[in-house]
């Protein structure tokens, strides 16, 4: 049994002595108030978590949602992971939910997060000082200047990656897929390149990150411990790379030049920062890190995620060849290099993106908790209280979706611009939603095109788990056969 599955159950089995209890006092008097959802917080202490837990390595994931969901309603009450929560369904509900921000709704996460991510953490800012870091990492995530630059890396990356495998049987796409993606996402923070400086913040990284779900106690030998020490490791070099800039942006005559992230923190964020508390190399350093999460979890999940339904859709893979061999093509006639807008203009290979971020649900709901009494729609959610905005029981609902359990790329041909509202939300919404969202639909753009014209594929039977986090239970292995030109 994995560590971190021992450590959730030692969570559960220690809730009172860390505080995470309800007494009956207290539930007396919310149950009193009017317009708290109804629905069931199970037993004592563990509420209904073992239920929501169950449903993570089961075949349909919502299956907790929707069996409560039929018996109270889109929005209920429950008590999962050691708190009590309103769970909501309702894309009206989840959309107010993640627009009031900061007075409203703070993110609320497990003590093992927040010990990881520390005191300068994304998840921890809010107010002013989280629009302004939002608004300058979007901006930069989304300029056409940074799309143009970074498309030959990606396209490189992924050429020598999908090159190796000619050697590999079998191929296992999901640890594949980390090897374009953390490398592309550490060149956009902070420009460091293939060579030892990778490999190291590569290394440390991975050790980091497997404590995001872990039993919160610090002592030598905790899985928690051993990750914070790869985090001090990351943090010296970060450091050292943002004090680096620092000193050369100080010497430079041209104050414009925006290579990476770093860069744009240090000229906004670092001469700014009216935090006292805050060192501004200390707080870039700390954002920086935690930006490479995507890198190395929620982007190769979903190519990996991709790989698996084309690979269960042979009409959707026949299609999706089609359009990209086209493109390839025309790009050979005319001896032209590729350019970011000819990745993201390929209509169908952007309705499989969208199909597979819909069905994989990697972000499946975000944790907000209430600052005061809050009423939405009808529904009050308590002072104190956790609300979950579940993203994965819309994107599943019947009713938003036909046939919600099917890989139907051509769908978003019908849904048109109505794909992007209240009901599709992979990247969240508000002001926490994804700056990366374009950068993510880009990588995975660029490297279903070269995988699709480059190789014939056939995958071994893998089933999915969605606890903690979605991933393949055998890392998706596939055997190729290149395609002859």
């Amino acid at each position: 049994m994995e560590e971190w599955v021992i450590g959730l159950w030692v969570l559960i089995c220690v809730g009172i002595s860390t505080g995470w209890f309800w007494n009956k006092k207290e539930k007396n008097n919310i149950e009193k108030k009017k317009g708290v959802p109804r629905g069931n917080l199970g037993w004592p202490l563990i509420g209904e978590t073992l239920d929501f837990i169950a449903c993570g390595y089961s075949t349909r994931p919502v299956s907790f949602m929707d069996k409560r969901k039929s018996l109270y309603g889109t929005v209920f009450k429950t008590h999962i992971l050691g708190t009590p929560i309103i769970v909501s369904t309702d894309p009206n509900v989840n959309k107010v939910v993640l627009q009031n921000h900061g007075n409203v709704f703070i993110p609320a996460y497990p003590k093992s997060i927040r010990e990881l991510l520390g005191k300068y953490s994304i998840l921890r800012m809010n107010g002013n000082l989280q629009k302004r870091v939002h608004a300058l990492i979007g901006g930069f995530l989304r300029s056409p200047q940074l799309k143009a630059r970074i498309t030959k890396d990606i396209e490189n990356c992924v050429n020598l990656t999908l090159a190796s495998w000619r050697d590999m049987h079998p191929i296992f796409v999901q640890q594949e897929t980390k090897k374009i993606t953390f490398g592309i996402l550490v060149k956009v923070l902070m420009s460091v390149g293939p060579g030892e400086e990778l490999n190291f913040l590569k290394r440390e990284f991975e050790e980091f990150i497997k404590a995001l779900i872990c039993l919160p106690i610090k002592l030598p030998g905790t899985r928690l411990y051993r990750s914070l020490q790869a985090k001090e490791k990351l943090f010296k070099m970060v450091k050292n790379i943002v004090e680096e800039r620092k000193r050369a942006m100080e010497r430079s005559e041209d104050k414009s030049e925006v290579n990476d992230a770093v860069d744009v923190l240090l000229r906004d964020i670092g001469e700014s920062n009216d935090q006292k508390q805050s060192p501004p190399l200390d707080f870039i350093s700390c954002n920086i890190i935690e930006m490479m999460i995507p890198g190395e979890e929620t982007v190769p999940m979903a190519m990996t995620i991709a790989v698996k339904f084309l690979s269960d859709c042979p009409g959707a893979l026949e299609k999706l060849k089609e359009e990209n061999v086209d493109l390839k093509r025309k790009k050979a006639d005319l001896d032209d290099d590729y350019c970011w807008t000819d990745y993201m203009s390929l209509p169908f290979t952007q309705n499989v993106i969208s199909e597979t971020l819909r069905m994989a649900n990697i972000i499946n709901g975000v944790w907000r908790k209430a600052l005061t009494d809050v009423e939405i729609e009808g529904y009050l959610i308590p002072q104190g209280w956790c609300v979950l905005a579940s993203f994965i029981s819309v994107h599943m609902d019947e009713e938003k979706f036909e046939n919600p359990y099917v890989f139907d790329p051509w769908r978003w041909e019908k849904i048109g611009g109505a794909a992007f509202n209240n009901n599709f939300t992979p990247f969240g919404g508000g002001q926490r939603l994804c700056p990366g969202l374009e950068l993510t639909r880009l990588e995975m753009s660029i490297f279903l095109h070269h995988l699709v014209t480059t190789y014939r594929w056939i995958a071994e039977k893998d089933d999915f788990v969605h606890f903690p986090t979605v991933r393949m239970k055998r890392n998706l292995p596939i055997t190729v056969t290149p395609i002859s030109t």
